[in-house]
């Protein structure tokens, strides 16, 4: 990690502590232990465990404490939402599990091809089991949001077109926020042999001491952001892609953006970042999409200027910081926020935070590939 960027999260401690006292991270809900408990039980019967990870942090979105017992069973890890994260890295994460006799693979919980490809996997790791159980059991387990009951529906719907699957089938409850899913459910998905696949809570550990991986989950939405504080997650991120240079690479991505080329909606937009989040029910408009492309546009423009004409090192605590600052105040103008607004600040971390968290900041990995060959 670079020193800038290590001040910053070694400020984590003090004024950017993730509660009152500062330091670990500690958010555990009542339903979380019972989980743990209980996902530990049904682990002993599982036949093959399909461990959901989120793809921008391979490492950091783990439960530590399960790891001894899911490296026990036959495991697939699933890199969910591999949409939100740089192709150009992923592979080298996928070479990574390899080296370590891990099966892996990236997928998006939301796209049938990918989920289909799991299940191919899942099949042939079960081979020699099928062929004298049956009944099998597959669980799927992750720590929050990471997409595991997105998954169990996108697997539903296969499992409906491939088998002869008998009763009305439920879908799991999928929400934008952690903690949605509570209890425990099971789903047949196919007979002879009968496959049952389980739908777990997200859990995770009851402290993360590591402040930088409390940061990662946070800023993943793994964590309720209510527990660390928007500002401080949008301080990080603000600090990971300065220090790594990303604004600077937006100009090549797109330089319309850049050139401050706008498209120009044909009705008034009433629309706000926070309704990104998916909403079957209600798709967003031509006029929607104009003013969501035009909002990126603007931050982008905001973000690749400062950088461009920082004269300070990003390497150095205080001048990163400095920049951090000086990106505050021209997001709030980019993101159109009033500036004599009392809660301005806030309402800029959560708006930038929104646009990272649906990828309209571009693909961003955040766990650095280990150089080691044991699966953290």
């Amino acid at each position: 990690m670079r020193s800038g960027l290590k001040g910053i999260v070694k400020k984590g401690i003090g004024e950017m502590g993730f509660n009152a006292g500062g330091g670990a991270i500690n958010w555990f809900p009542g339903h979380m232990a019972a989980a743990t408990r209980a996902i530990r039980d049904r682990l002993k019967l599982a036949d093959l465990v399909i461990e959901v990870r989120d793809s921008r942090i391979p490492l950091s979105s783990t439960n530590e404490d399960l790891q001894p017992q899911l490296a026990a069973k036959r495991r697939v890890i699933a890199l969910n939402k591999k949409d939100l994260a740089n192709p150009n890295i992923m592979h080298k994460w996928i070479r990574y599990f390899d080296s370590c006799k891990q099966d892996c693979i990236p997928i998006s919980a939301h796209s049938k091809g990918s989920v289909q490809k799991l299940l191919e996997v899942v099949e042939f790791k079960l081979k020699e089991v099928i062929s004298r159980e049956p009944t099998l059991l597959v669980m799927v387990v992750g720590v929050p949001n990471v997409g595991k009951s997105a998954l169990i529906n996108s697997i539903h719907q296969i499992a409906l077109s491939r088998f002869a699957v008998q009763g009305k089938k439920k879908r799991a409850t999928v929400g934008p926020l952690p903690g949605v899913t509570q209890d425990i459910a099971g789903y047949k998905i196919a007979h002879k042999p009968s496959i049952y696949v389980l739908d777990t809570p997200g859990v995770l550990v009851p402290s993360i001491p590591d402040i930088e991986t409390g940061l990662k989950l946070s800023l993943a939405g793994s964590v309720k952001d209510s527990v660390v504080g928007e500002e401080r997650i949008a301080r990080y991120l603000l600090a990971v892609l300065n220090t790594r240079g990303t604004p600077l690479h937006w100009k090549h991505w797109n330089n319309r953006k850049m050139d401050g080329i706008r498209y120009e909606s044909e009705e008034k937009h009433k629309y706000d970042p926070k309704d990104l989040r998916p909403n079957r029910r209600k798709p967003p408009s031509v006029s929607d999409v104009v003013y969501v492309e035009n909002l990126v546009t603007e931050v982008q423009c905001a973000m690749y200027k400062t950088l461009a004409e920082f004269n300070g090192n990003v390497e150095d605590e205080n001048d990163l910081e400095n920049l951090i600052e000086q990106q505050f105040e021209v997001l709030q103008k980019a993101l159109k926020i009033p500036h004599k607004a009392s809660e301005a600040r806030l309402m800029v971390s959560k708006k930038f935070l929104t646009l990272f968290r649906t990828g309209k900041l571009g693909c961003f990995i955040l766990d650095d590939v280990p150089e080691t060959n044991t699966v953290s």
